[in-house]
């Protein structure tokens, strides 16, 4: 046989592609739409997509970008979002550190930290964007546009407004025996 040297690698291009490192994110696509420009020569069709990446570990990226096919416009999307992640704190219950409200253009999200048991309340995006950064329970409220990208835009403004919680570094105290002479007690008579 030719190709004895590929050592098991099976026929075709690019299945089974186990020696490539394996990606850390998971992602999921926010919004996928079809836009148009108006040329000379008539309307140019394009596609935008919006993909959101996460570690489920309190790393998260966002991507917009558009292209010629769906395919293209993921890939590049999904690139777009690698170059564009946050890391954001966590608590150790799982769930963000403090409350929060936010405004992006005419995006307006409320964030509220949540008891272990909760899960994740929100809705459309939050919802999404929560699963794969790793929060566990969260509230979140949507208050202004429907607009997913703007949503999600503002979600991750929001999440790089977070502040670590600082847990209270308490330093050891001494306890010194003080020995307290007492006088005897003299009654007036």
């Amino acid at each position: 046989m030719a190709n004895d040297n590929r050592q098991g690698q099976g026929r075709g291009r690019g299945r089974g592609r186990s020696n490539e490192p394996r990606d850390e994110f998971s992602q999921a696509t926010i919004d996928l739409a079809r836009v148009t420009r108006v040329m000379a020569g008539g309307k140019r069709m394009r596609f935008r997509a919006c993909i959101v990446i996460g570690d489920r570990a309190g790393r998260i990226g966002l991507g917009l970008a558009k292209g010629a096919d769906v395919a293209l416009a993921m890939q590049k999307a999904g690139n777009d979002a690698r170059k564009h992640v946050i890391k954001f704190p966590i608590t150790p219950e799982g769930t963000i550190p403090h409350q929060l409200r936010v405004k992006w253009g005419s995006a307006q999200i409320l964030l509220k930290p949540a008891p272990v048991g909760t899960g994740i309340i929100a809705g459309s995006v939050l919802r999404q964007i929560f699963e794969l950064s790793g929060v566990r329970d969260v509230v979140g409220k949507i208050l202004g546009t429907g607009n997913k990208i703007n949503n999600a835009k503002a979600l991750f403004y929001a999440l790089g407004q977070l502040k670590p919680v600082r847990l209270a570094k308490t330093k050891p105290v001494e306890i010194k025996q003080v020995e307290v002479e007492t006088s005897p007690v003299i009654k007036n008579e």
